[in-house]
């Protein structure tokens, strides 16, 4: 049991844990985390394959770094709990006896012998050192009763070889003492956060048009897109994107709020920052002009959607196979009819960058409109009579196909796409304890930089007679005198050695006064 916990309370250990998970995380940052596997094809070519197998590219939810992670922690508790004993004994219950020779072999030491009884050494060593706000426990024992009694924090009087002796312990800072230990708590909540996070957590991208309303993942409600902006400045470049989303909860608006690139929506522990924008090829705005070869002056102008149809009027229009129906005969009831309705035109199919793909089809190069390309088809009633793809940078190349093919003229003169706002909708369960975590660490930082513990112990002891006192570093530098007690103090500090030893000798000045 003991080399376990030896094992995991180990310096070594923290270090090598720490250099993996710095390691890690760098990859992390170069890697583009949660993107499609085609992305990291194209990027990455055959590493792609092993990169998405050891989560390379979700790495920070990865069960290998979550281990490392937790392993850390592991070793941040086990060495914590391992010196938390011996510290609180320290800061609650210290030993406060101590020898005059060790504390005269300190290098911050002095011994100085006044005349003053007991008593009065005591008083003035206590008076003295809370002057300095050090708090002070006294126990003084009669030296012909076995009775003992307490002030303050820190000190012992007994009966030594006939004579009165007493122990004084004066500190301040004490809670400095704890520096690293709120630090390492600190650390673990902040690792407790982010396993919750990990577990718990997720993070979402939703593309919303004006109106559109989606349920957002596990949250229980639906997010709707009532507008979306794009501001600029003089110089046309892009100043700020802001949506104006809805929370939908059973149907109802709950509530309305604009939100902009560093202002979220925050919503029962769910927030949705504006990520991006971009534009909506699947519903664009086409314009065709379409006109009959054997009617000029009647084309037109039609917007079309895709999936949507429109009627193009003929009337005034030559007499469509004059006298004959299809194949030649004569015209029938539901030849007349189709006449009648006339034809109507829909997009099956558009792409803005068309281009034929490996696998022979046809497919987009990319979301700008470099070569916008429409499959359209015409009808008549019910039966298709023309499709065929056309090409609004290169009409020349636009090829139709149908009985009614060679009678019509067809350009797709525009191709329009609404702007569509990319919400990031993220929960991160974890944030709280990440926050208190981060507030640990910074209060152990402060304790243990600018709350340094001190300490500063005392021995009284009566004397018989004169005797040579003095004061100083190590218990040198001694003067002659006379008294009939012998003060021995000696002082330690975990920060600001030398300023402490300036304030040890103002403590054992004002003793002497």
């Amino acid at each position: 049991m003991k080399t376990i916990i030896r094992f995991f309370s180990s310096l070594k250990l923290a270090i090598v844990l720490l250099i993996l998970l710095v390691a890690a995380s760098i990859l992390g940052t170069l890697i583009p985390q949660g993107r499609e596997a085609a992305d990291y094809a194209a990027r990455y070519g055959r590493l792609a394959e092993p990169m998405v197998k050891l989560r390379l590219t979700d790495l920070f939810r990865s069960v290998w770094f979550l281990g490392l992670m937790a392993l850390f922690g592991l070793n941040i508790a086990v060495c914590t709990a391992t010196r938390l004993g011996a510290k609180l004994r320290r800061a609650f219950r210290p030993k406060v006896e101590s020898d005059p020779k060790s504390l005269a072999a300190g290098k911050i030491s002095a011994r100085l012998r006044i005349d003053r009884s007991a008593a009065e050494a005591k008083e003035t060593a206590i008076r003295t050192l809370r002057a300095s706000r050090y708090k002070v426990r006294i126990a003084e024992e009669p030296e012909t009763e076995g009775r003992s009694g307490t002030e303050g924090v820190g000190a012992d009087a007994r009966q030594a070889g006939g004579r009165i002796r007493i122990h004084l312990l004066g500190r301040k800072g004490t809670a400095g003492i704890f520096g690293a230990d709120f630090v390492h708590l600190g650390l673990l909540v902040i690792i407790a956060g982010g396993l919750v996070t990990a577990a718990g957590g997720f993070r979402t991208d939703l593309g919303l048009n004006a109106g559109k309303t989606l349920d957002v993942p596990r949250a229980g409600f639906a997010l709707r897109l009532d507008k979306f902006t794009t501001e600029t400045y003089a110089d046309g470049s892009v100043k700020d994107w802001k949506s104006t989303l809805t929370v939908v909860e059973d149907g109802k608006d709950v509530r309305t709020v604009v939100i902009e690139v560093n202002h979220p929506l925050v919503h029962r522990g769910y927030s949705f920052y504006q990520s991006a924008w971009g534009l909506d090829w699947d519903n664009p705005d086409l314009t065709f002009w379409i006109e009959r070869k054997d009617a000029p002056g009647t084309g037109r102008t039609s917007k079309i959607r895709v999936g949507e149809k429109t009627a193009f009027p003929e009337e005034g229009t030559k007499e469509r196979r004059a006298g004959q129906g299809e194949g030649g005969g004569k015209k029938t009831a539901a030849d007349q009819k189709e006449k009648e309705t006339g034809m109507e035109w829909t997009v099956r199919r558009f792409f803005p960058d068309f281009v034929i793909g490996d696998d022979n089809r046809p497919g987009t190069r990319s979301g700008q409109p470099n070569n916008p390309a429409a499959l359209i088809e015409g009808w008549r009633g019910r039966r298709k009579v023309i499709e065929g793809w056309i090409f609004a940078a290169y009409p020349q190349v636009n090829r139709l196909r149908g009985e009614e093919a060679a009678d019509w003229t067809i350009e797709l003169r525009d191709a329009d796409a609404p702007q569509y706002s990319v919400i990031q909708a993220a929960r991160d369960p974890g944030v709280p304890l990440i926050w208190i975590g981060c507030l640990l660490v910074m209060a152990g930082l402060f304790l243990a930089f600018y709350w340094p513990a001190r300490e500063i112990r005392m021995t009284l002891e009566e004397t018989e007679g004169p005797a040579a006192g003095s004061a100083g570093s190590g218990g040198k530098g001694r003067k002659r005198g006379s008294g009939r007690m012998e003060i021995t103090a000696g002082g330690t500090a975990s920060k600001s050695r030398d300023r402490f030893a300036s304030e040890f000798a103002r403590v054992t000045a004002a003793l002497k006064e």
